[in-house]
């Protein structure tokens, strides 16, 4: 289940489109395991932007390696009220279901809003932004703190388009929109 809908995911919360592409919606739960090694960061990616991904873990003080590692907590909570019912919504209580229900309280964890930050890693001991993978919400970042490479932008040429895609949509996908600029590690 990702947002109370079931995707067909399986126990690595990743599942195959119709496209072909295997992809995730959570934490990558069988790499972490095989990668993981006692108090130490997870390396598990690069993304789009060329920026590392890590899973879960981080120093408690980001500039300093030789700080305890613990879970790093995200800066999303779930919003308090009702949802907009009708043509502009679902209606109901912010439960969790959609990702709108989600909204990004600055310095109430922390991550960034890209659900990254500037911090030392293993292989970046002077320093580097990264993403963060992490066990609540948004789970996997959803914008970029960078320009995606636009070998990531995809294209479909030949007539009928994109099958992973409803008929009538483009074929053409944008990446997520950027977030905000940090400021460079001291």
């Amino acid at each position: 289940m990702a947002g109370g809908v079931n995707l067909g995911l399986d126990d690595s919360h990743a599942h195959v489109q119709r496209s072909g592409a295997y992809h995730y919606h959570g934490i990558p739960t069988r790499l972490v395991r095989r990668l993981a090694r006692a108090n130490t960061l997870v390396l598990v990616g690069y993304a789009a932007d060329g920026f590392p991904i890590y899973a879960l873990l981080g120093h408690d003080n980001p500039e300093d390696s030789a700080s305890p590692v613990r879970r790093l907590r995200s800066s999303y909570r779930i919003r308090s009220g009702r949802r907009p019912a009708g043509r502009s919504g679902p209606g109901g209580r912010f439960d969790g279901t959609f990702v709108q229900d989600y909204e990004y309280v600055e310095e109430s964890g922390d991550l960034d809003e890209c659900n990254g930050r500037i911090g030392v890693t293993p292989e970046y001991p002077s320093g580097t932004y990264h993403y963060v993978l992490t066990d609540t919400y948004p789970f996997i970042p959803r914008m970029y703190l960078g320009q995606p490479d636009n070998t990531f932008l995809r294209h479909r040429r030949r007539s009928g388009g994109d099958p992973g895609l409803p008929p009538g949509r483009p074929s053409f996908r944008r990446p997520p929109p950027l977030g905000r600029r940090v400021p460079p590690l001291r």
